[in-house]
């Protein structure tokens, strides 16, 4: 086994800030009993949302398919406990910052009864790669660093690069968050199996564990995992401790010195990049035929009584979660479900945990933000963006809406990781307008998606109106032709016939 690489490599901009995350990791992760009632929503993935397989009334059991993927881009969804579906309905939740989406709601029974396996487990060195990679897409696994994208369909398409490295990312940089932490503490066995098995998904020969460096009990038990299953493909990668260098793009900048295109994806430079939560749900799916229903989630912050890291069954409601750490604090004020930095504020503790719930943050106050004024042109967003944008002058572009200007000052590439906003000395919510600006270049390439697919329709109409129309001269010419040709008396056969046929419309009519 290879000891742990310390070239911590560069990153340009980002910026050092306090972690917060001594209290939640005080103690081990804490296992959450099973709630009296889960409410799982259709849409907990990139994608189309699944599509229900069970109705109201029917018993469901531990793992049971409850709504199965829904087209290319999709992930299904299972029972996280045994119970009975006594809804599919409308709940509050957090991927809409507290609106209404469609929900499968389980009132559990509390045996947690499993469901029976389809197929035996078989050790994934005796499964061909294909076939693992399409028992990986049965799982409801998806990428559990924050986008959800689907694991196996990720996996798929990576088949088809020219692949050099996977890449375990167990780096957490944003303050509070620290789940992947405890989780690489206390399940590093599962994520170097998980690494493995993705390994021989993948057919590759090359994996790298990315941990910070101020992680050095993550550090030690994953080196110690190694040393157990003697592994050489795998290595420890430390990378330094600054916000934002969990990002995929960035992970792959500092362990492999490669610079992810602009607009390109890790993939065109040789990389593949997973969570080590994903590797663990894969490690759980394939080693032990549980899918993905329960993940490690951080509660914390100073409106919560205890801040710990729990394990939680997938559609636990977060005020149930809050309630098993010892409730809000008299100074709770504001609820997030992630980070400081990326997460969203929600109205309502009624919302589900889902499968990309790394974080329920509870503050006491909402940070102070002052009178924006105008930009003056400083440049130190410029100094801080890890992307090499130059936040200024796409500020400027997205006031005057300037969609051409924006795509060409890279604005696709930004990661939305506020930098820019915490150092900008005229309070300009840089971030939150560049999420608007996407937003509007989204819409504007859809309407032109759809006006380009309108005019090809209206061209294509013209186009056989056109041939019609040539038809039919072409067949009243050899009509015409024909008639010439069979002499005055023919005509005057087919008039009397046509006369006959008018003669009779007639009749039918009055």
């Amino acid at each position: 086994m290879s000891a742990p690489t310390f070239d911590l490599g560069t990153l340009h901009g980002g910026l050092r800030m306090p972690a917060c995350k001594d209290e939640s990791t005080a103690r081990v992760i804490q296992h959450i009993p099973i709630p009296t009632q889960l409410v799982l929503p259709l849409a907990q993935h990139a994608g189309e949302p699944a599509h229900p397989v069970v109705s109201i009334g029917e018993r469901v059991l531990r793992g049971q398919l409850i709504a199965d993927a829904d087209g290319m881009i999709s992930a299904p969804v299972h029972a996280s406990s045994s119970g009975k579906i006594v809804a599919i309905e409308q709940w509050p939740v957090s991927r809409r910052l507290g609106e209404n989406a469609p929900c499968i709601v389980i009132e559990c029974d509390g045996l947690d009864s499993p469901v029976q396996l389809s197929e035996p487990i078989v050790p994934f060195e005796k499964v061909d790669p294909e076939s693992l990679l399409q028992k990986i897409l049965h799982g409801g696994i998806v990428g559990l660093g924050g986008a959800v994208f689907p694991t196996a369909q990720k996996l798929m398409a990576a088949t088809a690069e020219s692949l050099e490295h996977l890449i375990i990312n167990g780096v957490e940089c944003e303050p509070y968050i620290s789940c992947d932490d405890v989780l690489m503490r206390e399940h590093a066995a599962e994520i170097v199996i998980g690494a493995q098995i993705l390994l021989h998904a993948l057919q590759l020969d090359h994996c790298l564990i990315a941990v910070e460096s101020d992680k050095p009990e993550a550090i030690h038990a994953l080196a110690d995992a190694l040393t157990e299953l003697q592994d050489s493909r795998i290595v420890i990668k430390q990378i330094p401790t600054i916000y934002p260098s969990g990002a995929e793009d960035q992970v792959v900048q500092l362990v492999t010195k490669k610079e992810v295109p602009t607009g390109g994806l890790p993939t065109d430079v040789g990389c593949l990049v997973q969570n080590v939560g994903t590797a663990v749900a894969v490690h759980n799916w394939i080693n032990d035929g549980e899918p993905l229903i329960s993940r490690v989630t951080t509660v914390t912050g100073d409106g919560i009584a205890a801040p710990m890291n729990v394990m939680a069954r997938i559609g636990t409601t977060i005020a149930d979660v809050v309630n098993f750490v010892g409730g809000y604090t008299d100074r709770a004020k504001r609820l997030i479900i992630g980070g400081p930095m990326t997460g969203k504020a929600v109205s309502t503790d009624r919302v589900p945990l889902v499968k990309a719930t790394n974080t329920i943050l509870v503050l006491s106050e909402t940070p102070a933000v002052g009178t924006e004024q105008p930009c003056i042109r400083c440049g130190e967003c410029a100094q801080v963006c890890p992307i090499l944008l130059l936040p200024q002058q796409l500020y400027w572009y997205a006031c005057a809406d300037d969609e051409a200007k924006l795509r060409s000052y890279g604005l696709i590439d930004c990661i939305e990781c506020g930098c820019c906003d915490l150092v900008c000395p005229s309070h300009i919510p840089l971030t939150a307008d560049f999420r608007m600006a996407k937003a509007r270049m989204r819409e504007l390439a859809d309407e032109t998606a759809r006006a380009e697919r309108a005019r090809k329709r209206f061209e294509s109409r013209t186009v056989r109106l056109e041939r019609e129309q040539l038809q039919r001269a072409q067949e009243l010419l050899e009509q015409r032709k024909k008639v010439q040709k069979a002499g005055p008396q023919a005509i005057q056969e087919i008039l009397e016939r046509s006369k006959s046929k008018d003669n009779s419309a007639s009749e039918k009519d009055e």
